[in-house]
């Protein structure tokens, strides 16, 4: 299995045991709404025909299995504070680019202005996730929704990634 961690942080944010594909500057990560802390137990016995179930269990929620996997915390972002976080993370990682891989400078500045314009045109479109440690310097995770509105998926910035394999 192949983790993928923030450069700048340290944080895991996935790895490849969801749907990974690469898309530009991007990593794209498919996921699911999964049910958790719900332990159900078959007595054997028949479900009478006038109880209906309940949808959820006590202690049972619905989360995001990339978000639950990697204890990733949501954030809040408005077009404004976007573009100021944006601004100075793209900075960091161009930095960290220059120093270990400086043929790679040009293609993530051209591929992450492209990304860039894309979210900050549909900014109400997406939901904002931070790494564990909730570092303010480190990679905002970006959930939308593909074409079909229903299923979620995470983009990551490639080049703020870092892969170890474990």
């Amino acid at each position: 299995m192949i983790i993928y961690s923030d450069i700048l942080t340290g944080d895991e944010l996935f790895s490849d045991a969801f749907d990974v594909k690469e898309v530009g500057a991007a990593m794209e990560v498919d996921c699911k709404m999964i049910v958790v802390g719900s332990v159900e137990v078959n007595t054997g016995a028949n479900a009478s025909a006038e109880e209906t179930e309940e949808a959820l269990e006590d202690g049972a929620e619905t989360v995001n299995n990339v978000v639950y996997a990697h204890r990733l915390h949501a954030t809040v972002f408005d077009k404004k504070s976007y573009t100021v976080y944006i601004k100075g993370y793209l900075k960091a990682v161009m930095a960290a680019l220059q120093e270990k891989s400086p043929e790679k400078v040009d293609t993530f500045k051209k591929e992450s202005a492209e990304l860039v314009k894309k979210v900050l045109a549909n900014i109400k479109d997406y939901e904002f996730y931070t790494g564990e440690s909730m570092n303010p310097d480190g990679m905002v995770a970006l959930l939308n929704y593909r074409e079909d509105g229903v299923t979620p998926y995470f983009t990551f910035f490639k080049d703020g990634l870092k892969s170890m394999k474990v």
